[in-house]
């Protein structure tokens, strides 16, 4: 038989209220009432049972945490830091797979049936009107790797996606390239768009650099080696910024299928610096986005809420670099 709160009550010879105020987060109780029961519940093994603890404080300690591309490598990362962030703060993560299904009132309708206290978006695709539905519901929500805005709707956390696509236009310019190319994620998707818009208002400024762009069907290494494999029957670019690190990697692997060679043949840039991407088979130059940085920061905003639900939006970004491998050809000293 499990132990009960009442059988910790009766060993240590206090009142049920008085062990549930023990085990309740911000409750009165004294020290030494706090110390006679935990000893009781340690020599009797007990644990308190979180689902009851939630019907006396009104909270569930549940956090959603909702994404849209399972099929990109670097959500592990994410996942891997989101959850044992928030279980370091005392949460626990309830993770949604919206890869079928993005309509964000199923969403809202889903978490709200398990009482979740706050929702994290981790998603770089999906519109600012999505997590919007959360708040607009009261639910206090963080949108991780979202669309920058100087007037948020919602709390934001990522980089300038704009500022990241004039990086990758301006380190072609430096390395010599005369035929650029963009190839992105989803057309659709609002990383997508900042990036492409960045990437192309920065070449807009070199007339004599010819400039291409294209896009792929999602964020996978899949959809990244079949835009690349259809690219390589036409006219190819010197370069390529293709957006995303596994679009990158999709993109290589079509270009060794073609006996052509990297950089010499063609130059690749990516964007997030994943753990794979500096594999010694895959050494990809990239765009590091400070993932790490952002996940505690989307953390700290959540916990933030929790006790003040009412805070007002804001946006915080975080600077991006180039991290220098092996995929582009070095820059041009002048």
């Amino acid at each position: 038989m499990a132990v009960t709160l009442k059988d910790v009550a009766a060993k240590a010879g206090v009142s049920r209220s008085a062990v549930s105020r023990t085990f309740t987060d911000g409750a009165s109780v004294s020290d030494k009432m706090r110390k006679k029961v935990e000893q009781a519940a340690s020599e009797l093994g007990y644990r308190p049972n979180a689902l009851a603890s939630s019907l006396t404080t009104g909270r569930t300690k549940l956090i959603g945490l909702v994404s849209n591309n399972f099929h990109n490598p670097i959500f592990l990362q994410v996942f891997d830091l989101f959850t044992k962030g928030l279980q370091e703060r005392g949460l626990r993560p309830l993770i949604m797979n919206l890869s079928e299904n993005q309509a964000p009132e199923n969403s809202l309708e889903m978490l709200q049936q398990y009482s979740v206290d706050g929702v994290v978006v981790a998603s770089s695709t999906l519109p600012s009107s999505f997590a919007k539905t959360f708040r607009d519901a009261d639910v206090p929500v963080v949108h991780c790797f979202g669309r920058n805005s100087s007037s948020p709707e919602v709390h934001v956390v990522g980089i300038d996606n704009v500022e990241a696509g004039r990086i990758a236009a301006r380190e072609f310019v430096k390395r010599g390239y005369r035929r650029v190319a963009f190839l992105g994620g989803p057309e659709e998707a609002t990383s997508t768009q900042d990036r492409f818009s960045g990437f192309s208002t920065e070449m807009a400024k070199h007339p004599d650099i010819q400039f291409h762009f294209s896009f792929a069907e999602q964020y996978s290494f899949e959809a990244g080696r079949k835009e690349m494999l259809r690219l390589l029957g036409e006219t190819h670019a010197e370069a390529y910024f293709c957006g995303d690190d596994v679009l990158s990697i999709g993109a290589l692997s079509a270009i060794n299928d073609n006996g052509l060679k990297v950089p010499e043949d063609i130059g690749i840039l990516g964007l997030n610096d994943m753990e794979m991407s500096g594999w010694e088979n895959i050494n990809l130059t990239t765009i590091h986005q400070p993932i790490r940085q952002i996940i505690n920061s989307s953390i700290e905003l959540m916990v933030a809420m929790l006790d003040e639900p009412d805070r007002y939006p804001e946006a915080r970004l975080f600077p991006c670099r180039i991290t220098e491998r092996s995929t582009l050809r070095p820059v041009i000293v002048t």
